[in-house]
């Protein structure tokens, strides 16, 4: 669904009533079976199948906190087809409500915001949990996985859970990844998907457990390699458009290290400063036609992007100055452009001005 968006000044955006905190909604058995019904026919086209391992150790009224591995689009059906019928509470980010906030409070999601502290989500989740005897439904990366590897996780997320006092659920897909990478400009691919469910910690354990131990159990089941895992399982993926805007991901080239210059198309990734090429083959692994290469795994390419600008914001040389447009959300009606402006990043820090002077940003690291 297209989000609205409303031109107002940043004056007159600050001036407007703020949206009321408002407690989780129980979704009912009508929307839970909703979701579950718009769900098959995506589903049925990926020959869609889970394994549940463990979970005779939850009771089916007992609500438990589930985190979730977050790959494609498709995570959300494969939620709504694994959990039914037992109700469950989404944690979304506030963006997810804009223009449709009834809705989303009636099939129960939660909205929070990202990065920053929200004692209110805490408080919502444990409400859900304890009040409403409702499942809560976490995807504690807070975004897609962009290379087909684990982000890493919150270390907040143990304490969050001791805190709730709830058995843990462990809701990991395979193969979503696959069929619809962010990068690939959501073209979808004939990929088959499947799911396990998996009793991970008891309540139990939850009280036993120090938050560092309930991260590093966590931990080990986030971690995963889509792209290792494709070669391994001999998932051939032969559509002519797989490296489709693969620039996206791989934007620095390894050969000559220019960036913005690399251009994917059809099966390839080509540099167009150098003319280095490489192949996309059919089990997800790269293949230089020009020379020797330099990476064949794309997260080893992407961790390689990382740990270059890790290296220029040591050295004092990262910078970007780019132009952007500035909008706010205040509530959940529209989202509302305050203007345009520039943002320049360095490794000192950030700073976010508006064309108009109104709105004036500036973030430095604090003295050592």
């Amino acid at each position: 669904m297209k989000i609205k968006i409303v031109e107002k000044s940043y004056q007159e955006v600050m001036a407007l009533p703020k949206t009321k905190h408002k407690k989780p909604h129980r979704p009912d058995l009508f929307f839970r079976t909703l979701m579950r019904l718009v769900s098959i026919p995506d589903l049925k086209k990926t020959s869609f199948s889970f394994e549940r391992v463990g979970m005779e150790k939850l009771a089916r009224k007992e609500p438990a906190l589930y985190l979730v591995n977050h790959s494609s689009f498709i995570d959300l059906e494969i939620v709504a087809t694994v959990l039914y019928p037992r109700p469950f509470n989404i944690v979304t980010t506030t963006d997810g409500f804009i223009g449709k906030n009834w809705l989303m409070r009636k099939i129960g999601c939660i909205p929070t915001k990202k990065f920053v502290n929200d004692l209110s989500l805490i408080h919502d989740m444990e409400y859900a949990l304890k009040e409403k005897k409702s499942s809560v439904v976490l995807f504690p990366e807070a975004g897609y996985s962009f290379d087909g590897t684990a982000t890493a996780l919150p270390e907040s997320l143990g304490k969050c859970i001791k805190l709730l006092k709830v058995p843990v659920v462990m809701l990991k897909t395979f193969g979503a990844y696959h069929r619809d990478p962010l990068y690939n400009n959501l073209q979808k691919r004939k990929v088959n998907v499947s799911a396990r469910e998996e009793f991970l910690i008891s309540r139990e354990e939850v009280e036993a457990l120090s938050c560092e131990e309930i991260n590093e159990k966590i931990r080990a089941e986030f971690s995963f390699d889509s792209f290792s895992w494709q070669k391994e399982n001999k998932i051939k993926i032969d559509e002519p458009f797989r490296a489709d805007y693969l620039e996206r991901l791989l934007y620095k080239c390894p050969h000559c290290l220019s960036e913005g210059k690399m251009k994917g198309e059809g099966v390839e990734i080509k540099c167009l400063e150098c003319g280095n090429t490489y192949l996309l083959d059919e089990y997800g692994y790269l293949k230089c036609t020009t020379g020797e290469g330099k990476f064949d795994h794309i997260p080893s390419w992407y961790s390689w992007q990382r740990e270059f600008v890790k290296s220029e914001i040591d050295s004092g040389e990262y910078k970007i100055d780019v132009p952007v447009d500035i909008c706010m959300t205040v509530d959940t009606k529209h989202l509302y452009h305050v203007g345009a402006g520039n943002l320049l990043h360095t490794c000192d820090g950030f700073k976010l001005a508006g064309c108009d002077g109104a709105l004036e940003y500036e973030q430095k690291p604090p003295s050592s």
